[in-house]
């Protein structure tokens, strides 16, 4: 007869997982190769077959639901042994099926019109800045920081991500800038002390906006950095540079091309474009159905290869490509970490079942980054071949060069993020 734990059996081979049934009876799987261990608890019969049926949104809905409980260890101890067996998991028949079905209703699944964007948004960005505060470093930056040492503090990482792209870019006195998803306003507030120029942020969060605009006042640039609660299809205008930071995941595979023509209809003739997204190694996919219903509605992190696809036909020039690799891995570290400090907090400001949806998200986005398939790419794009210099030696120069430029502004950013976040 088919059940969970036959399918265990046949799944777990690295690591050790033990399960009390609601009976009190106990399985154990695994052992075959050495790997980690977790031990876990159901307290209804109905949730063994429920995660049987559909393992990838039952589980953490179990979980949320406090019908799969950890008696040993983490739920991050349980997320890291189901990667280390993940190639096993996704050649059972159950996996195989539901992978055919999500893959013939993923474009449903994007389909980020006007309006299901705008809701999409709110659903994630606008819980209240008071959980993003918790793990997040103090510019507010929600996006892979980038770590040239491996050693590098969150604030360091974060930091150094600004100034990578903003070297970059290669900016000039003079310059108009668009930034796509500009979040609270970090990377605009950043760009715009390091270089003189004007930057327009847009975002379909209404209290980013409000963050935003806040700490442009209270840095005194508000004639220089504004921030508009629009689509990025609705902007209209021409502009030197176009940056764009963990925004290309919630644009959705149907509407990649368009996406890239509306990128280069905003570029002026020498423009560049830097466009910083979530991406893998594999062919194209969809979205796992824990994330797609809980954490990001309408998102999608597409491959490089589809994405290169839709920058074709546009006639830019891809002027570089930059995989990175385990950065989000370690900044979700980071992020974690931090959440776990301060969950007594997020209980009290949400509730314990969104506690553990938190973690389950955080530690399964870790796990994605340093053992699945994910990474993340930076494209720089132009409308001519030699809108940048022809080779990469510029980047490094430009690095110190803003390192130079930062110090006093880092803590008053910093300071501005505070204060408008308190208001």
């Amino acid at each position: 007869m088919l059940s969970l734990y036959g399918l265990l059996d046949k799944v777990i081979q690295k690591g050790r997982l033990t399960i009390t049934d609601a009976k009190g009876g106990v399985h154990t799987f695994g052992g075959r190769e050495p790997g980690p261990e977790s031990a876990i608890r159901f307290t209804t019969k109905a949730a063994e077959w429920k995660i049987f049926l559909n393992p990838e949104l039952n589980a953490p809905e179990a979980y949320m639901d406090g019908e799969l409980v950890v008696d040993d260890g983490s739920i991050h101890d349980l997320v890291m042994l189901f990667y280390a067996n993940k190639r096993q998991f996704d050649r059972t028949p159950n996996q195989i099926f539901w992978d055919s079905l999500l893959r013939r209703f993923r474009r449903f699944h994007q389909n980020n019109v006007l309006s299901r964007a705008r809701e999409n948004a709110k659903a994630h960005y606008d819980i209240g800045e008071e959980i993003y505060r918790l793990f997040l470093d103090r510019d507010m930056q929600y996006s892979c920081a980038y770590f040239p040492e491996g050693t590098e503090t969150i604030e360091q990482a974060q930091t150094a991500k600004k100034r990578h792209i903003a070297a970059k870019l290669n900016l000039k006195s003079g310059q108009k800038i668009l930034d796509i998803g500009c979040g609270w306003g970090g990377m605009a507030l950043y760009l715009a002390h390091v270089a003189d120029v004007e930057v327009l942020g847009v975002t379909l969060s209404e209290r980013q906006l409000k963050v935003a605009r806040r700490r442009a006042e209270i840095l005194g640039v508000s004639d220089r950095v504004k921030f508009e609660l629009i689509d990025y299809r609705e902007v209209q205008g021409k502009f030197n540079r176009v940056v764009s930071v963990g925004m290309l995941e919630h644009v959705g595979a149907p509407y990649l091309k368009p996406y890239f023509m509306t990128v280069r209809d905003r570029l002026t003739d020498d423009g560049v474009a830097l466009i910083h997204s979530i991406s893998t190694k594999s062919p194209p996919g969809y979205t796992g159905p824990f994330i797609r219903k809980y954490i990001f509605p309408g998102g999608y992190s597409p491959s490089l290869s589809e994405t290169v696809a839709a920058v074709e036909p546009t006639g830019l020039w891809l002027l570089d490509c930059e995989i990175w690799r385990c950065h989000y891995g370690y900044t979700l570290q980071h992020w974690r970490e931090r959440f776990l400090a301060n969950r007594e907090i997020a209980a009290e400001i949400m509730d314990e079942r969104f506690c553990r949806m938190w973690e389950l998200y955080l530690s399964t986005a870790e796990r994605v980054f340093l053992q699945g398939s994910s990474n993340v790419f930076q494209l720089q794009l132009g409308r001519e071949r030699d809108a940048v210099p022809i080779t990469r030696d510029y980047v490094g120069a430009e690095e110190v060069r803003i390192a130079s430029l930062e110090s006093e502004f880092l803590e008053r950013v910093v300071a501005s993020a505070a204060e408008a976040l308190d208001a």
